[in-house]
């Protein structure tokens, strides 16, 4: 893990926080991370949790980590440190990875630019 040159943008950090406290999944927004761009929809970061386990307990080779995502192992925050996406993509070229959407988290203080918003894209 890095640590980042920067301090975490303070109006992201708000608009995690009010995602958080209105547990609220209708705030779209892309992110530029990495050098990657995702585009999406946040999600309470409980929410985003009790999806993931969802998602492995249904797996037969990754049911064992399930467990990991509904039980609290890590301190609370006073505020939020990730962002938590869900019917995300990641967009290469014209296309969105994948095309159904992913659970994404991302540190917010690895973000380098941000809009309100999702991007469309398309396969033609």
């Amino acid at each position: 893990m890095s640590t980042p040159d920067h301090a975490p943008d303070e109006l992201l950090v708000a608009v995690a926080a009010t995602v958080e406290s209105e547990q609220s999944n209708q705030m779209s927004l892309t992110v530029v991370t990495g050098g990657s761009v995702i585009t999406g929809r946040l999600a309470p970061e409980a929410v985003w949790r009790q999806r993931v386990a969802e998602v492995l307990t249904d797996s037969d080779s990754l049911g064992a980590f399930s467990g990991t995502f509904t039980t609290p192992r890590f301190p609370q925050h006073p505020h939020p440190t990730h962002l938590h996406f869900h019917v995300a993509r990641i967009l290469q070229g014209t296309t969105g990875i994948p095309e159904t959407g992913g659970m994404y988290r991302v540190a917010i203080a690895d973000v380098t630019a941000w809009t309100v918003g999702d991007f469309s894209y398309s396969d033609r």
